[in-house]
């Protein structure tokens, strides 16, 4: 029996030449699984390597016992003898699955309106949350009233201060609405004039 033949049947039949898969044929073939593979990938921005692509997260309050604790903390505030209070600050998902604290704190000083500073706070070692940003520096001598989380993860606040040192401590004349928003892993800060009875 010749070989490729079966016993009393007919012999094989060549196939046509434009019914032949060809190299070619393949090569589309397999380059066109290989999108459908990328698509499901994202390349890393450390190295470049693709990682599984995850979900956007939708930003959200946290509650108190679920976020860092803002007076275990070591801000980088000069009180010297005086201690560190925290004047405002909440808990939250800022969308990147992370818990998270935002809040406002100054020195507690016996007289005075100290200014205030706010700072993002994350989990660091030992349950003693670190300091992911500096939203707003202490040095700008603003006294911050109210912090809150937009749904689409616009951190926002009001601030009170003064337009000159012959301004009296107790009556601050300049007061402005504030919002924080994360462009390409950095916070931005804007503001606007608002009415001083807005405090």
């Amino acid at each position: 029996m010749a070989e490729g033949t079966t016993g009393g049947g007919a012999p094989p039949q060549a196939v046509p030449g434009h019914a032949r898969p060809r190299i070619g044929h393949w090569a589309v073939v397999a380059a066109g699984c290989a999108a459908v593979v990328a698509g499901g990938l994202a390349a890393n921005p450390a190295n470049g390597t693709p990682g599984p692509v995850r979900p956007t997260l939708a930003p959200r309050a946290l509650p108190a016992a679920e976020a860092p604790d803002p007076a275990k903390a070591e801000l980088p505030l000069d009180c010297g003898p005086f201690p560190v209070k925290i004047s405002v600050h909440f808990g939250a998902d800022l969308g990147d699955g992370k818990p998270g604290t935002v809040a406002a704190a100054h020195c507690d000083a016996e007289n005075g309106t100290p200014p205030d500073a706010v700072y993002l706070l994350g989990p660091g070692p030992a349950g003693r949350p670190v300091v992911v940003a500096t939203l707003l520096s202490e040095q700008e001598n603003l006294t911050v009233s109210r912090l809150a989380l937009r749904s689409d993860g616009v951190i926002t606040g009001h601030a009170q201060g003064y337009s000159s040192d012959d301004v009296p401590r107790f009556s601050p004349d300049v007061s402005l609405d504030l919002t924080w928003a994360r462009q390409s892993g950095r916070w931005t800060r804007t503001q606007t004039q608002a009415p001083p009875a807005q405090a």
